[in-house]
C-alpha cells in the first residue's frame, strides 16, 4: 500500500452501526480512520450563509498574525489529558470507599468586560518593553493610513 500510494476501504461495526473506514499505512503499522457517509456531512451554506463578509482592519490582521507566530509549535498529544475521564475515575473511587457524593459547586463567571484588542496591545507593548527591540521590523504607515487613523 506505501509502494503504491494506495489506501483500503473497509466496513466496521461500531456501536450498533456501520462505518467505513480508511486504511492506511502509519509507521510499522496500519491506521484506520472513519469516514462519514454523504447525509452526515452537511453544506456549510446552511450554516455561514447569514455571516456577512467584512473588511478586517490591517492592524488587527497583524496582530492575529503575530498570535500565531508566537504561539506556533509542534503537536504533543502527552500535554492534553482528558480531563473529564479523570474527575469520572475519581468520583467512581469516593463512591466504591463509601464516600459521600456531593454536586461540585458552581464558580461564578468573573463578571469584569475587557477590551480583547486593548488587551492583546497593552500585552505586546509590555513584551516589547522587556525585550527592549521588535523582533520583526515594522513597516512605516502610509500618511494616508494616518490621516485616518
Amino acid at each position: 500500500m506505501r509502494d503504491k500510494g494506495k489506501v483500503a476501504l473497509a466496513r466496521i461495526v461500531v456501536a450498533h452501526r456501520e462505518h467505513v473506514m480508511a486504511i492506511q499505512p502509519f509507521g510499522k503499522g496500519l491506521l484506520g480512520t472513519t469516514l462519514r457517509y454523504p447525509y452526515e456531512v452537511r453544506e456549510p451554506r446552511t450554516y455561514f450563509s447569514g455571516i456577512r463578509g467584512r473588511k478586517v482592519p490591517k492592524d488587527m490582521v497583524a496582530l492575529a498574525s503575530h498570535i500565531l507566530e508566537t504561539k506556533a509549535g509542534h503537536f504533543d498529544p502527552s500535554k492534553f489529558k482528558d480531563q473529564y475521564e479523570t474527575a469520572l475515575k475519581s468520583l467512581v473511587r469516593r463512591k466504591a470507599k463509601g464516600k459521600p457524593i456531593e454536586p461540585p459547586q458552581e464558580k461564578e463567571a468573573p463578571s469584569n468586560v475587557i477590551n480583547l484588542m486593548d488587551a492583546l496591545r497593552q500585552s505586546l507593548r509590555k513584551g516589547k518593553s522587556a525585550k527592549g527591540r521588535r523582533s520583526t521590523p515594522r513597516k512605516r504607515a502610509s500618511s494616508r493610513a494616518r490621516k485616518a487613523a
